[in-house]
C-alpha cells in the first residue's frame, strides 16, 4: 500500500511541477514579447523623434494632404454634441468634412443640431456599399459647409460607421466617437503616413490619451493633469503601454492588429473593399484591420498598416469600478470574436507576420494568458502551501508577475518621457511611476477576471455593451 502511496506522491509532485513550469513559461514568454515591443518602440521613436512644431507640418504635408471626412457616430449625445462638433469644424487642416450620423437617438441630438447649426434637409447622392440600416436624411447648412449630419434608424456604431463610409466623398475617413477630442493638429500629424507612402498605406492608428483630471475648455485639452481617481490613473499607465509602446511596435514589423475607434485614418476604397465594419460584433474596428491585412494578402498587393504616436486623441476613461470592468469584459469579447473567425490565419505561412506574430500574440497574451495566469495565482502557492512544491516556483512566479510587469511599465513611461514630455511635471512622473508598480499588486489580477468574463460571454455568444455611463470632461 505504502508503494501505491509513494507513487501517486510522486505523480502529483510531478504534476504539480510541471503545472507550475508551463505558468512561469507563458508568463515568461509574455514577458520577453513586452520587453521585445519595448525595444522595438524605444527604436522607432530614436529613428523618428516627434516634430513638436505644428507650423513646419502645415509647411511639409498640407499642399499634399488628402481630403478626410471625419465620420462620428453620435447616440443620445445631446447634451455634449455641439460642442464635440464645433470642436471638430475648429480643427487645423487644408480640407475635410464633419460627418456626424445620429443612431436613432432616443433623446434630442438631431434637433439640436438642427438647431445650432441652422441645418435643413438636403439631397446626398450614395450607394449602399457597406450594409447598414435605412437613412432617414441627411442634413447641412450653407453657412458650415463642412458638416453634414445624417439621420439613420438605430443599428450600433459599426452600423452607423457603415453608414458614414456609404456618404462620404473623401478618399480618406477617420473613424472616431462623438465625444472624443482631437489635438487641433491631430489630423495632420495622422495624415503623414499617407503622404509620404500614397500607395501603399490603407490605414494609420493614433495615440488615445485618457483626459480625466486635465483642464478642457471649448472642446480642447488646455492643461494636461493627471487623474485623481485611481482606477483612471492606472488606465493611464495601461495607455502608454498599449499605444506608445504596443501598437508601435507591432506597426514597425508589419503586425499591427488593432487600430482605436476612437481615431484611426483608413483609405475609404480599402474599406468599401472588404465591406466595410462587420455587425453583429463588438470589436468592430480590430476586425475591419484583421479584414484589411487578409484582403490584401490574399490578392497579393502591397500594402502598409501604420502607427503614428504623435497625433493624440483624448478620452474620457471610466471611473467607476463596475463600467470598467464592463469596459474590459467587452474588449476581450471582441478580440476572442475576431480570433476565432480568422483562426484559420494563425501561424498561416500566407499571412506572413500577420498570421504568426500577430495571431501568435493574441493567442499567447488574450486566449492562453488570462486563463494561465488567474491558475498560477490559484494553483503555485496552494501547492506551496502544502508541501507538494518548492518554494523556487512561488518566487518564479512572483517575478515573471511582479518584476517583469513593473520593469516593462517604468520603460513604457521613460519612453514617453525621453520622446513625448506630455506629463509637465516631475511630481506627475512619480505619481505614475508609483501607479506603475502598484497596479500590479491586485489591478492586474482583477483585470484578468475581467478578461475570464469576457471569455464566458464570447462562449455564451453574448452580444451585449452593458452600460457605459460617462461624468463629462471637466471644463475650466
Amino acid at each position: 500500500m505504502s508503494g501505491y502511496l509513494a507513487i501517486a506522491g510522486q505523480w502529483l509532485t510531478q504534476s504539480a511541477e510541471w503545472i507550475a513550469a508551463t505558468v512561469i513559461a507563458v508568463g515568461l514568454l509574455q514577458s520577453l514579447l513586452y520587453l521585445i515591443q519595448l525595444y522595438l518602440a524605444a527604436r522607432a521613436l530614436a529613428a523618428e523623434p516627434p516634430n513638436p512644431r505644428s507650423s513646419l507640418l502645415w509647411r511639409r504635408y498640407a499642399e499634399a494632404a488628402p481630403p478626410i471626412t471625419l465620420m462620428a457616430p453620435a447616440y443620445n449625445e445631446a447634451l455634449t454634441i455641439v460642442e464635440s462638433v464645433r470642436s471638430l469644424l475648429a480643427l487645423q487642416y487644408p480640407s475635410f468634412e464633419v460627418l456626424v450620423v445620429n443612431d436613432g437617438s432616443k433623446d434630442e441630438t438631431l434637433q439640436v443640431l438642427i438647431d445650432a447649426f441652422e441645418l435643413e434637409r438636403v439631397h446626398r447622392s450614395y450607394h449602399l456599399t457597406a450594409p447598414c440600416k435605412p437613412i432617414r436624411g441627411v442634413y447641412a447648412a450653407a453657412n458650415q459647409p463642412r458638416l453634414v449630419v445624417v439621420d439613420k434608424e438605430n443599428g450600433g456604431k459599426a452600423d452607423a460607421l457603415n453608414a458614414a463610409l456609404n456618404l462620404s466623398r473623401s478618399p480618406i475617413v477617420c473613424s472616431m466617437d462623438a465625444d472624443s477630442l482631437l489635438e487641433p493638429d491631430a489630423l495632420l500629424r495622422a495624415v503623414r503616413p499617407f503622404v509620404e507612402d500614397p500607395d501603399r498605406v490603407i490605414a494609420v492608428g493614433g495615440t488615445i490619451r485618457i483626459a480625466n483630471g486635465c483642464e478642457v475648455r471649448s472642446g480642447r485639452v488646455t492643461k494636461v493633469g493627471l487623474p485623481r481617481n485611481i482606477w483612471a490613473l492606472l488606465q493611464t499607465i495601461e495607455y502608454l503601454r498599449a499605444f506608445l509602446m504596443a501598437r508601435l511596435a507591432w506597426s514597425r514589423v508589419g503586425a499591427l492588429l488593432v487600430i482605436s475607434g476612437a481615431f484611426g485614418l483608413f483609405r475609404r476604397q480599402a474599406a468599401l473593399e472588404v465591406g466595410g465594419y462587420s455587425l453583429g460584433t463588438v470589436g468592430e474596428d480590430m476586425e475591419l484591420v484583421v479584414k484589411l491585412h487578409r484582403h490584401f494578402r490574399e490578392t497579393r498587393r502591397p500594402y502598409r498598416i501604420d502607427y503614428v504616436a504623435e497625433p493624440v486623441c483624448w478620452t474620457e476613461a471610466p471611473e467607476d469600478l463596475a463600467v470598467l470592468g464592463r469596459q474590459r469584459a467587452r474588449w476581450h469579447r471582441g478580440a476572442l470574436e475576431t480570433f476565432v473567425k480568422h483562426k484559420d490565419m494563425l501561424f498561416n505561412p500566407r499571412y506572413g507576420r500577420v498570421g504568426a506574430l500577430g495571431f501568435g500574440h493574441i493567442l499567447l497574451v488574450d486566449v492562453l494568458g488570462p486563463v494561465v495566469e488567474i491558475l498560477g495565482y490559484l494553483l503555485i502557492p496552494t501547492l506551496w502551501a502544502a508541501g507538494i512544491l518548492s518554494i523556487d516556483y512561488l518566487w518564479a512566479l512572483m517575478a515573471v508577475t511582479f518584476g517583469f510587469g513593473i520593469a516593462v511599465s517604468a520603460g513604457a513611461l521613460a519612453l514617453e518621457e525621453v520622446e513625448l514630455r506630455r506629463f509637465p511635471t516631475a511630481r506627475s512622473l512619480l505619481i505614475l511611476l508609483g501607479a506603475a508598480i502598484i497596479e500590479n499588486f491586485g489591478y492586474r489580477q482583477i483585470n484578468n477576471l475581467w478578461r475570464l468574463r469576457g471569455t464566458w460571454q464570447f462562449l455564451r455568444k453574448s452580444e451585449s455593451w452593458g452600460v457605459m455611463t460617462r461624468k463629462g470632461f471637466a471644463k475650466r
